[in-house]
């Protein structure tokens, strides 16, 4: 056993023969990058890096910063009394905002350059300035934008010959490839980081966004969006777009739009073309545990129907509220969004194969596909959305979460509004007893009825507050 003081001791000897190796002159010792017999993975994270130096000194001259700025109102009093200002106030002052993201050039045609970004960037901009990697300034002018997908396209003339950007494959891309975030966070730009790819089909992005994503933790930040993701051969595979963050920094969940969900879009830009969607006429929602149980669904994968609009593709074509949609053109469908970009990426007037689930039976349709209107004016069409409501089967846990008397039967989740649901007075959390004098019991009995007829106008009997009360809702 060595004592304390005894080890000290033999530290201090070992020590002082260390230092006697010394000739007391101050130097420095520097490596030698071309010295032989390093480590195999040395050797490997060697060869990465040089894979890094490639794609960052290929792709970074096609990358771009984009300066904006949009003339902004300054909010008036509120005047209309409720809480938000009179926009029909006059007089009120305008600024300017600035704002910054990025771009990618993914074009050209003679003198003219076109940049690839995010809608969100340059889309309501009233001037664009393209800042190149040397800091060579361009003015920019928006070609066209897809609010849908978040995408926008910026034009800019040069008399010289700049680099345009490698499109590639992002449904090549495996969970656990390198990949290599380019943009200009927080304005630092020609800014490269590195990370992989954490996921991908990623859904539930920002409010409108139909695209699903790649999620990686490769640092994004303010300033990013419109940027570059590219793989390690230096082909653009994603546009930055979004990032989750409690703080508004990068905390590892970036997210990025795939370049094959951008391309249809930027085809239809480059040639001054709207991008068309298309378009069902449904209303729908992803099912939860309770609903597949309640539906006798074989699993969640899938978009359920709440409800339909009178005289769209989907009604002419047979589709009910309460149907659960499968599958699209031989393409599996996960959930409520990944539902909505298969049938936006239809064109309209095409028909194609749905399979679906109806009361438990599965079956298939044959169901023609419209082109998607504009939001403002889908709803206003709300009218025409039957039963323009959402309803969740009611299980003893439920039943405690609401307080109910009944541990059986069908509650009301959502009402949308406008619609003959809404108009005919019922109300979120009301228990639906009966439709039409059929009692109903069970999830598949709701649609099945609410489906099933051609009356135009419908009774309701509702428990609302532990009272019965009748509705008369009008289709």
């Amino acid at each position: 056993m060595i004592r304390p003081i005894a080890l000290l001791g033999m530290i201090l000897v070992i020590f002082g023969s260390v230092l006697s190796c010394s000739t007391g002159d101050p130097s420095l010792v520097r490596g030698d990058s071309s010295a032989q017999g390093a480590p195999p993975d040395v050797g490997a994270l060697r060869s990465l890096q040089a894979s890094f130096r490639f794609v960052a000194e290929t792709v970074l001259p096609s990358v771009v910063r984009l300066d904006v700025s949009s003339r902004m109102t300054t909010p008036g009093f509120p005047l209309d009394g409720f809480g938000s200002p009179d926009e029909r106030e006059p007089g009120r002052p305008e600024f300017q905002q600035q704002g910054l993201g990025s771009g990618v050039i993914v074009s050209r045609s003679g003198r003219t350059y076109f940049v690839l970004t995010n809608d969100h960037v340059a889309g309501d901009a009233d001037s664009i300035t393209v800042v190149m990697e040397d800091s060579t300034q361009y003015d920019g002018e928006l070609v066209g934008r897809d609010s849908r997908k978040d995408l926008a396209v910026v034009s800019f003339k040069s008399n010289k010959d700049l680099p345009v950007a490698r499109l590639g494959d992002s449904d090549a891309l495996r969970v656990g490839d390198w990949v290599m975030a380019i943009g200009s966070p927080f304005g630092y730009q020609n800014t490269v980081t590195a990370g992989i790819v954490s996921a991908l089909g990623r859904t539930g992005g920002p409010a409108g966004n139909i695209s699903d994503f790649i999620q990686t933790d490769a640092a994004i930040n303010q300033g990013n969006s419109g940027g570059a993701l590219v793989n390690l051969d230096g082909e653009v595979v994603g546009i930055n777009t979004w990032i989750t963050s409690g703080t508004g920094v990068n905390i590892g969940l970036g997210f990025a739009s795939p370049i094959n969900n951008a391309i249809r879009s930027l085809e239809a830009l480059l040639k001054g073309d709207e991008v068309e969607y298309g378009w069902l006429g449904v209303s729908i929602q992803t099912v939860s545990p309770d609903q597949v149980e309640a539906l006798q669904l074989p699993n969640s994968h899938g978009a359920l129907i709440n409800s339909v609009f009178g005289g769209s593709p989907a009604d002419e074509s047979g589709i009910l509220p309460g149907d659960f949609i499968t599958d699209v053109d031989g393409r599996v469908v996960r959930d409520s969004d990944e539902l909505v970009l298969l049938v936006g990426e239809l064109p309209a007037g095409t028909s194609v194969v749905f399979k679906l689930i109806r009361g438990g039976v599965a079956q298939e349709l044959l169901v023609g596909i419209g082109p998607r209107e504009s939001d403002a004016t889908i709803r206003q069409l709300n009218r025409r959305l039957w039963p323009g409501m959402s309803v969740y089967p009611i299980t003893p846990d439920v039943a405690g979460e609401l307080g109910l008397s009944q541990d059986h039967g069908v509650v009301v989740a959502s009402v949308d509004p406008g619609t003959p649901s809404d108009i005919g007075g019922l109300s979120r959390l009301d228990v639906i007893a009966a439709v039409n004098g059929t009692p109903v019991e069970t999830l598949i009995e709701f649609y099945r009825t609410i489906a099933g007829g051609e009356s135009n106008e419908w009774d309701i009997t509702v428990l609302r507050d532990d009272q019965e009360v009748l509705l008369k809702v009008v289709r």
